[in-house]
């Protein structure tokens, strides 16, 4: 599944494109070298507002394979109790 960026002008003069690349992946749409708006078919806009999701769905979200997350082993230390 790929992501396909566009500007709005290019979006504009090429919706057929646009429309036929968002049945692949994502195509975001940018407004001033922002983006703006995002374009799904309507299969997969239907998979990601399903009203119950499992975690394996929400993991499996495009673009999520490239998030680096390494968070650190936590350190878990007991306090000593004070009797007096």
């Amino acid at each position: 599944m790929g992501i396909t960026t566009v500007t709005s002008r290019e979006f504009n003069q090429y919706a057929g494109e646009a429309k036929k690349a968002a049945n692949s992946g994502p195509v975001f749409i940018t407004d001033r070298g922002r983006p703006s708006h995002v374009l799904l078919s309507f299969e997969e806009y239907q998979r990601l507002t399903r009203s119950r999701r499992s975690i394996a769905d929400a993991l499996s979200l495009p673009g999520v394979e490239d998030v680096e997350f390494e968070p650190p082993k936590a350190e878990i230390k007991a306090a000593e109790a004070d009797l007096s």
